[in-house]
């Protein structure tokens, strides 16, 4: 039970974490989107969302389910964060990579949380 509440943890502070470095996340919300200040809001909001439904068994299906939508949206940052300079953050290229693999870790631990 401890790794369900880490992953909720993670995501809750990470959701919160959208309203404190607020620049940091604008500079990584891919240029096709539209109003990035929305999404980042949105992103953040639905992040302690899911990450508060993921610890309580009553709930925990749709917090994991929500935490895997959003991890496969964010797909989308992880790329923009590859293929372009400015989103990197300076980051190496080959730590961009590793993020973007760790996505589909982080959605099978999520899995381990639904009904089926």
């Amino acid at each position: 039970m401890w790794h369900q509440y880490l992953l909720a943890s993670i995501f809750i502070l990470g959701g919160l974490n959208h309203f404190r470095t607020e620049k940091i996340y604008l500079k990584i919300i891919p240029n096709a989107f539209p109003n990035k200040k929305v999404i980042n809001l949105w992103a953040g909001i639905l992040e302690v969302l899911f990450g508060f439904l993921l610890l309580f068994q009553a709930t925990a299906n749709i917090g994991a389910y929500g935490i895997m939508g959003l991890l496969v949206a964010f797909f989308a940052t992880h790329i923009f964060m590859i293929t372009n300079k400015d989103a990197s953050l300076g980051l190496p290229k080959i730590v961009l990579y590793i993020r973007l693999l760790l996505q589909f870790g982080l959605i099978y631990w999520a899995f381990q949380y639904t009904a089926i």
